[in-house]
């Protein structure tokens, strides 16, 4: 009898465990599309943007910067006008992982070398036929065109 609550207890984690891999194969799916035009070319998944320049964060799906302010991590649409940032002139370094500002300081230091580089090439200059729905609809600007931003992400208002 010991025997088969085992073999059942086996056989019911097996079943429980196939729906959850299936779960994180799609969360690692592409999201190409997602990403800005501002973005790095390259990357076929990006969960955020690194910005050394800044000491700031992109969020790719959740489309907001998360920026530190005031002894606390901010998540919103668009930059504060004092940080003068040009994404499409900036390096950006993809962080794969959940809330990277949560590993700030091994970020910058990792990631030092890139602060003040320019020579990234982004995903509205690229013409690589993955990005081909970028140049669709929206003629090479950025994604938040017509939404009340400039094309720095900068609320225009």
């Amino acid at each position: 009898m010991k025997k088969i609550i085992f073999f059942a207890a086996i056989l019911v984690s097996c079943l429980a465990y196939r729906p959850a891999n299936a779960q994180i194969h799609i969360s690692l799916g592409l999201n190409i599309a997602s990403q800005p035009d501002w973005g790095p070319v390259g990357y076929d998944h990006a969960n955020y943007y690194y910005m050394p320049d800044i000491d700031a964060y992109y969020d790719v799906s959740g489309h907001q910067y998360v920026y530190f302010q005031n002894n606390t991590w901010i998540h919103a649409a668009v930059l504060p006008a004092r940080y003068h940032f040009d994404p499409y002139n900036s390096y950006k370094v993809v962080v794969n992982g959940s809330n990277p500002w949560e590993h700030a300081a091994d970020n910058r230091r990792k990631y030092a070398s890139f602060k003040g580089r320019h020579d990234q090439q982004v995903i509205r200059d690229s013409h690589d036929k993955k990005y081909a729905n970028h140049w669709k609809d929206n003629n090479g600007h950025g994604n938040d065109k017509g939404r009340g931003h400039d094309d720095h992400g900068h609320d225009k208002h």
